[in-house]
């Protein structure tokens, strides 16, 4: 890309990723809630909750974007996730959280593919359309470092506060600086239509909604399409299910390693889970840019899937058998490679679904793949919730590997397909 491309909406729109991945929370929120005194169980239902809010709100979102206005809609987004911060940071109540959950998973519904959109109208109307992928890539590469930024700030935070809680009303910060950055956003990105009234809005979401369904029933009634589409769901699904139960294993291993000893218990973990989404997000950046190594390994797109997805599911059961052993360190080590396997996996998956799926339904492949995927959450997260609050992490991450292993005939990709 040219110097000359990076202007002030460029570093604008750079700006906003950078602030949105400031969510300090994010790498201690499965051991706040557990602080809290509720059980794994309860925690996997506020994870179903947040992902059925997003499903609901995905098509509704998208029409108030495309009507209201693309800006109003991020502003309302951003104005969401702060009032969520605020339920969390205030409240010890099950019942609050719920609500919490519901506000946030309406800020995720109305962020989610918004702001692509404005990006790409910007480009479009600027003469920019051809350089997307490096102009896109540029701005979220700055996402992927205020991660791996947040993951430091938020060690140095519960270090000094020795408090989970105050990471909410912090990470209100960032997002009241990107509410100011979007309000700034040329007025033309809103992509508003000139007229607006009641009956013409009903008539776009009644359209729309008959549209998705009659989509949504097209890939049943192709079921290579189906198959990929719900194996492409179903990794995602493991993957949102299990992967902040990383936090409780990286804290036993904090409390129990004779380093630090002149800090807390809640200093230690601090220092040990910062230091490692630190670590682990700067190598999902390089496993991401770096997928197709494993495609051109293995010659064979479908194969290169169906390997990634074993390596994925594989890691769970080892980690599994390692906590089992009561080894922490090697089973923390080994959980990353469900990081790393997803952020691999991902970008093939959607190659492999480009070249099956006419570009025509592309979206509505995707958006039947969120479908699936939150429909699986729903189902996974209470169940395996349930068994860690029962029966321990380490026979939850066995019982959930060896379940995906025995499905995977039913998953995996055909060369024929």
């Amino acid at each position: 890309m040219k110097q000359n491309h990076r202007n002030i909406q460029y570093y604008k729109f750079s700006a906003y990723g950078f602030l949105k991945n400031l969510r300090l929370f994010d790498i201690f929120f499965l051991l706040f809630l557990v602080e809290t005194g509720i059980t794994y169980l309860q925690i996997g239902v506020l994870y179903s909750i947040r992902q059925i809010v997003i499903n609901i709100f995905e098509v509704p979102s998208g029409l108030f974007a495309d009507t209201f206005g693309r800006k109003k809609s991020m502003l309302f987004s951003l104005s969401c996730y702060l009032l969520s911060f605020i339920i969390f940071y205030r409240s010890d109540s099950y019942y609050y959280f719920i609500t919490a959950m519901i506000i946030f998973g309406l800020g995720e519904a109305f962020r989610s593919g918004t702001h692509k959109a404005i990006i790409l109208n910007y480009l479009n109307k600027n003469d920019l359309y051809h350089i997307k992928t490096q102009y896109y890539g540029g701005t979220r590469s700055w996402s992927q470092f205020g991660s791996a930024i947040s993951s430091l700030l938020a060690m140095i935070v519960v270090l000094v506060n020795q408090n989970y809680r105050d990471l909410f009303i912090l990470t209100a910060i960032p997002y009241i600086l990107n509410l100011i950055n979007i309000a700034t956003y040329p007025k033309f990105l809103d992509n508003k239509p000139e007229a607006v009234g009641d009956r013409r809005l009903l008539e776009q979401s009644l359209k729309m909604i008959k549209e998705n369904l009659k989509e949504f029933s097209y890939f049943f009634k192709y079921p290579k399409n189906f198959k990929a589409l719900f194996s492409a769901a179903a990794y995602i699904a493991v993957f949102k299910t299990v992967k902040d139960y990383l936090q409780p294993i990286l804290q036993t291993i904090a409390i129990s390693i004779p380093v630090f000893l002149n800090y807390t218990a809640d200093q230690r973990t601090a220092v040990i889970i910062g230091i490692s989404f630190f670590i682990i997000f700067l190598l999902t950046s390089i496993a991401s840019r770096n997928a197709w190594r494993i495609e051109l390994y293995t010659a064979n797109l479908p194969k290169s899937v169906n390997l990634v997805y074993l390596i994925g599911i594989g890691s769970i059961g080892i980690s599994g058998v390692l906590l089992w052993l009561d080894l922490p360190i090697p089973a923390s080590i080994v959980f990353i490679f469900l990081y790393l396997a997803q952020n691999i996996r991902r970008p093939l998956m959607v190659s492999y679904l480009s070249e099956i799926i006419s570009s025509k339904i592309m979206a509505s492949g995707l958006s039947t793949e969120s479908q699936l995927q939150t429909a699986l959450i729903v189902i996974f997260a209470p169940i395996f919730g349930w068994v860690v609050d029962v029966y321990g992490l380490s026979l939850g991450l066995g019982v959930m590997s060896i379940s995906l292993i025995l499905t995977f005939p039913l998953l995996a990709i055909s060369s024929k397909d």
